[in-house]
């Protein structure tokens, strides 16, 4: 008994020096709040789960509609129309998250300067909610134009094809505003 807590006794400080913040290492990072894998990401255009809401409740987005286009049965115009939009979005969609990065730079310099203050804190926050609800109102937006593209059974494909459907993906049931039917 006494070898166990003398064991103890040793190990109990190790033990509370290994705790560290699991921000410890981040502090290294060029924009402290985003890792080297966000802002290439972000710089890349790519969607980072910002359309999930559209994804998941049955519209569609370009680039899966592009890798299941034959299971889909698109037409030669709805292929050309997805790879047109795709193609549009992945420019808006990497110009936006170019402004996300540089608001997050801005953000970030602030701090490491130690210049900033409650009315900056305040304008570069707001600057940062800005550019990323733009972007995500791009990723949003461009899976209600894909949907707009396609009919109600190819948008029950997808999501088939998704493995989304009986699981309350708005299979076919709905339809946006101005969508082919």
């Amino acid at each position: 008994m006494k070898t166990l807590l003398l064991l103890l006794a040793s190990v109990a400080p190790l033990a509370a020096q290994a705790q560290h913040s699991p921000y410890a290492g981040d502090q290294r990072r060029a924009i402290k709040s985003l890792s080297e894998d966000q802002v290439r990401e972000l710089l890349e255009g790519r969607g980072m789960g910002q359309a999930r809401a559209a994804e998941l409740n049955g519209y569609p987005g370009p680039m899966h509609v592009l890798e299941h286009a034959d299971a889909m049965s698109l037409s030669a115009d709805q292929r050309q129309a997805t790879q047109s939009l795709m193609a549009r979005h992945r420019e808006r969609a990497r110009q936006l998250g170019r402004a996300v990065v540089e608001a997050e730079r801005r953000l970030d310099e602030a701090f490491a300067r130690r210049t900033v203050d409650a009315a900056a804190l305040s304008a570069l926050t707001a600057e940062v909610g800005r550019a990323q609800a733009r972007l995500r109102e791009e990723h949003l937006r461009t899976h209600l134009e894909q949907t707009a593209l396609l009919d109600e059974r190819q948008v029950r494909r997808y999501n088939e094809l998704r493995g989304y459907a009986g699981q309350g993906a708005g299979a076919g049931g709905h339809r946006p505003h101005g969508a082919h039917r």
